[in-house]
């Protein structure tokens, strides 16, 4: 299995289809998809059949898949999964930062670790132009790893949900970060 990117602590790699139950664990805590879905938990068959295809599909215009496996080097326990894929289908230029890690990961620094090495490869050996990252406001723990990460917030916006969640009459936030902005990461990550 081929890595795409390692840091000091996490691995990751392209998914596969043995990938499947940790997805449909990671889909089923409604804490994980509190922002996401209000907490409703994903059934498998919607894993299986939506989510991980989205999860192994290439991007032509990239020359490469766009969301990443995460598990950690020692051990090799799964993480999650970080993004970095481009918006537009016919260029990538600007690309969208995010991540969904398992609630046993959080508070452990791998968010701001991850995000800040794709950045840097995205930047420094992808030729990225910009990259961008959207959630809820009331997210707050993502905005931090996101400003931990050096993107900084654009703007609030409204979109017409279908099924509205808890938060989301505040908005959603977008982030951003050039690569005329963008300063290589230097020093270990902190803990989130």
């Amino acid at each position: 299995m081929s890595i795409f990117l390692e840091t000091s602590r996490l691995e990751l790699r392209p998914f596969t289809a043995d990938d499947l139950p940790h997805l449909v664990e990671l889909y089923r805590d409604p804490e994980v998809m509190r922002y996401i879905t209000g907490g409703l938990p994903a059934s498998p068959e919607f894993v299986r059949d939506r989510v991980l295809p989205m999860l192994m599909r290439g991007y032509p215009a990239w020359g490469n898949r766009g969301f990443w496996a995460a598990r950690e080097r020692a051990g090799g326990r799964f993480v999650g999964w970080f993004e970095l894929r481009p918006v537009a289908e016919d260029t990538a230029d600007v690309v969208e930062l995010g991540y969904r890690l398992r609630r046993a990961a959080w508070g452990l620094g791998y968010a701001t670790e991850g995000s800040r090495a794709l950045l840097d490869k995205g930047f420094a050996e992808l030729g990225l132009r910009e990259v961008t990252a959207n959630t809820m406001t009331v997210n707050t723990r993502s905005r931090r790893v996101l400003e931990k990460a050096g993107l900084t917030l654009l703007r609030t916006y409204f979109g017409d949900w279908p099924e509205p969640i808890e938060g989301s009459e505040l908005g959603e936030v977008e982030y951003s970060l050039t690569r005329g902005d963008w300063t290589p990461s230097t020093i270990a990550p902190a803990a989130e």
